[in-house]
């Protein structure tokens, strides 16, 4: 019910931009760019976690970037997935390069294997509280937009909370990595995916709205790793990756002596 309200409340009520409050849009041209202007990047925090995949982000989380994310995900924006989801896609295009290239035209038809796009869970509670799950909404978006470029892709709710975490806001990274320790899990059918072998580690790309110290996609990526039955090191060379709408702007200094 609260979803069918805040569909009909963007409909009713004075619209105005997200990331900087300009009336009549629901995201202005300016703050548009800002999200989907340039090419997505590879971001990695600094320290690194261990595990951590491949991480490739849209834009650094912060003024109008930041506003918009916090619009969709606490306010219920639900309008703003389709430009969040279109920057998603292309850090997913970007993040798997030729693996994730349709066919050669000129060449044999062949069959190629979906891009899996594995939502990291939020808690029930945070969900039930926000009356939608953001990254599974924002995730659903970018596969459709991969498909409409050609390239086959899907979301799948692999993974799933084993226990409840603490609020992450205002822990280090030390004490992030600390309290997502081993709270993530496969779900039953991720499980029986596995097990059947209808699952290719290298299809499958985490997905995330926001990259701060990379805790949660290293827990994702070691569940991910556990369930298929080898090392966290799948998840780094030759394994999963990943993808996220924003990173810290920090992350984005790779470069680093």
């Amino acid at each position: 019910m609260r979803n069918v309200w805040q569909e009909l409340s963007g409909l009713l009520l004075p619209v105005a931009c997200a990331g900087c409050g300009r009336p009549r849009t629901e995201l202005c041209a300016a703050c548009g760019a800002a999200l989907l202007g340039g090419p997505a990047r590879r971001v990695r925090p600094s320290p690194t976690p261990p595990g951590l995949p491949e991480v490739y982000a849209a834009a650094p989380y912060e003024n109008a970037v930041r506003a918009v994310l916090l619009a969709h995900k606490e306010r219920g924006a639900l309008g703003l997935a389709g430009a969040l989801g279109r920057a998603l896609a292309g850090c997913v295009r970007a993040g798997t390069g030729r693996l994730g290239a349709a066919a050669d035209p000129a060449g044999p038809p062949r069959a190629v294997a979906p891009l899996l796009l594995v939502p990291v869970p939020s808690a029930r509670s945070a969900t039930a509280a926000r009356g939608h799950d953001p990254v599974r909404r924002i995730a659903v978006t970018a596969a459709r937009e991969l498909r409409r470029a050609g390239l086959p892709a899907r979301v799948l709710p692999l993974l799933r909370q084993r226990r409840a975490v603490a609020d992450q806001a205002g822990l280090g990274a030390r004490q992030r990595r600390a309290n997502l320790a081993g709270a993530l899990e496969l779900t039953a059918a991720g499980e029986r995916l596995l097990r059947r072998g209808l699952l290719r580690h290298d299809r499958v790309i985490l997905v995330d709205d926001l990259l701060t110290t990379g805790s949660t996609l290293a827990e994702a990526a070691r569940a991910v790793g556990e369930g298929r039955g080898g090392d966290r090191e799948l998840s780094v060379h030759g394994g999963c990756r990943a993808a996220v709408v924003a990173a810290s702007p920090s992350a984005f200094e790779i470069n680093r002596n």
